[in-house]
């Protein structure tokens, strides 16, 4: 769920004119629990992804353009894609990986590989919002 909130997040502050937001904005717009969203918020700033301000005008803006800023490098602020490198089992005769786990380690790369290809951007096009997720800016 973390990267699910961090990406609504970030689609919402790329969508921002002017571009700070508060953290009640963003939660309320977002439907992304307020006391979750901080942690969110921190987490993205830490990776660079998001700068804050305090005072008024301030909250939490995009620090790069969604055109550049791939879903990769949000989820992946958060957790790793996982990948099989040896035999899950611990089966210490597999030197290679047996078909099933070469398959879900393949899938985990065409996963990261999607993600990598994806910007931000390409999560704004007006389609994307045919599942009802309101983005309204509320400030």
């Amino acid at each position: 769920m973390t990267a699910q909130y961090a990406l609504r997040a970030i689609v919402f502050l790329a969508k921002r004119s002017p571009p700070f937001a508060n953290r009640m904005s963003i939660a309320e717009a977002t439907l992304v629990p307020n006391e979750y969203l901080q942690k969110v918020l921190n987490g993205l700033e830490v990776a660079g992804i998001v700068s804050s301000k305090r005072g008024p005008g301030g909250g939490y803006a995009l620090v790069g353009s969604p055109e550049k800023l791939t879903v990769y490098e949000v989820v992946t602020s958060f957790d790793s894609i996982p990948r099989i490198k040896t035999c899950p089992l611990g089966i210490s005769e597999h030197q290679r990986l047996c078909p099933l786990h070469q398959m879900l380690d393949d899938l985990s790369a065409q996963l990261a590989d999607s993600l990598r290809t994806t910007t931000i951007s390409d999560l704004m096009v007006a389609k994307a919002q045919t599942c009802g997720f309101p983005m309204v800016d509320h400030e």
